[in-house]
């Protein structure tokens, strides 16, 4: 039986973790955990946007420092960063990485799978 109140559907995993990274990285600069309440669309409790922030700061996408008696939120990195954490946490979840890593590169497009040879070779080169 499904539930008629749209309102209480359960979110994808991640979902609202995107959410309020999305709206960190709108902010500009740093943020109270009030500002973030206010500007996401989802009319979330204050304390479900702190537990989503305490989770993100676990996970090193956020940081936070304190000013006067409150916490303002930052993004850790740049979109990128934080998409290529996310893909290094997904590969860290499996257990035969040389497979995946397979293939993910097999399934690249051709001017993608260009660019990952030219960025290895830049970073063995800066090594």
């Amino acid at each position: 039986m499904t539930d008629p109140d749209p309102r209480r559907r359960r979110r994808a995993q991640g979902a609202l973790e995107t959410q309020v990274l999305a709206a960190l990285h709108e902010a500009g600069g740093p943020v109270t955990a009030g500002w973030v309440q206010e500007h996401l669309a989802a009319g979330l409790a204050y304390t479900t946007v702190m537990t989503v922030l305490a989770r993100l700061l676990a996970k090193n996408a956020v940081t936070r420092r304190r000013e006067g008696r409150s916490f303002v939120w930052l993004p850790a990195a740049d979109e990128a960063g934080l998409a290529a954490l996310k893909m290094r946490k997904v590969l860290d979840g499996e257990q035969d990485r040389r497979a995946v890593l397979a293939r993910f590169i097999t399934a690249l497009p051709e001017g993608d799978e260009q660019l990952l040879r030219e960025l290895l070779d830049q970073a063995a080169d800066e090594s």
